[in-house]
């Protein structure tokens, strides 16, 4: 997808930098879709537990399917669509039998291509192949990978993202994600072949702040400009840093803080870090 730059005939599309329009531009499959109830950061009593969230424009959710159960039954691509829920395209493939499904778009998948799901070993590695990680040979790339068997698809699954399957001992593979974190996962749990489209979200410009009302996001106000009654960092004569180190308003310290919890249960599986640091056992 090539980024293009337009002509500034407003103050708008001066800094917009947008992809140019390569999906099929057709109405989403309306089996395949659910209506989307946007909560603005709200819990189910009304108030906000997460900050700058609202408006946005009215989207429809796609179902995606994370889990590929339909096994050994080839599915033709016939679209390839954009969705508004996430940053990657989404495939809309129908299997010989007639059912439809969405799943999310490999780079270099096209209208016309056939894809499959299997758990038997295979000699050829296509595009859109997906698998167990016991059958996938090791330094592949792969996306859309399971954390447990039969779960569905949880890492790698935005735009341009893409694991890297190191190793593959018995009953545990190890994989390298996106963030440069080195994990364990079971050798059962299904990825997909390839990186998933649309890479080139990154380089996008949005331009204007009303298109980030229109993704339902709201502004963000720092700390050091507010009054103390409001934020920790908030008051002082004329501008200053806060004079200590930053925090939430809460007063959680916010930069090089670790918030993991230690005792979570999938610390053992993790080998190294996304900050280069080996985990202790």
């Amino acid at each position: 997808m090539a980024i293009i730059k337009r002509r500034p005939l407003t103050p708008g599309q001066r800094f917009l930098e947008l992809g140019r329009n390569e999906v099929d531009s057709k109405r989403p499959e309306r089996a395949l879709t659910e209506s989307k109830h946007r909560a603005k950061g709200r819990n189910c009593y009304g108030r906000i537990t997460s900050r700058r969230r609202g408006g946005g424009h009215k989207k429809l959710y796609r179902i995606i399917d994370f889990k590929r159960d339909i096994l050994d039954v080839p599915a033709t691509v016939m679209a390839i669509e954009y969705d508004p829920n996430r940053t990657s395209f989404i495939a809309l493939v129908q299997y010989e039998g007639g059912e439809k499904r969405y799943i999310i778009a490999p780079d270099g998948l096209k209208k016309g291509d056939t894809i499959l799901s299997t758990s038997k070993k295979q000699d050829e590695f296509p595009v859109g192949l997906c698998l167990p990680l016991k059958l996938i040979p090791p330094a592949m790339r792969i996306h859309s990978v399971e954390m447990l068997p039969g779960k569905g698809a949880q890492i790698a699954r935005g735009a341009g993202a893409g694991a890297q399957l190191v190793s593959v001992e018995g009953e545990t593979a190890t994989i390298k994600l996106p963030s440069g974190e080195i994990r364990m996962v079971n050798s059962e749990c299904r990825a997909v072949i390839g990186t998933v489209g649309n890479g080139e979200h990154r380089n996008q410009s949005l331009g204007k702040a009303g298109r980030v009302r229109w993704m339902g996001k709201r502004p963000r106000v720092r700390g050091v400009v507010m009054n103390p009654v409001d934020h920790p960092m908030g008051g002082g004569e004329g501008r200053t840093s806060g004079g200590g180190h930053p925090v939430s308003p809460w007063g959680q310290l916010s930069k090089g803080f670790p918030t993991r919890t230690k005792s979570k249960p999938s610390n053992s599986m993790i080998l190294l870090r996304r900050n280069g640091k080996k985990v202790k056992k």
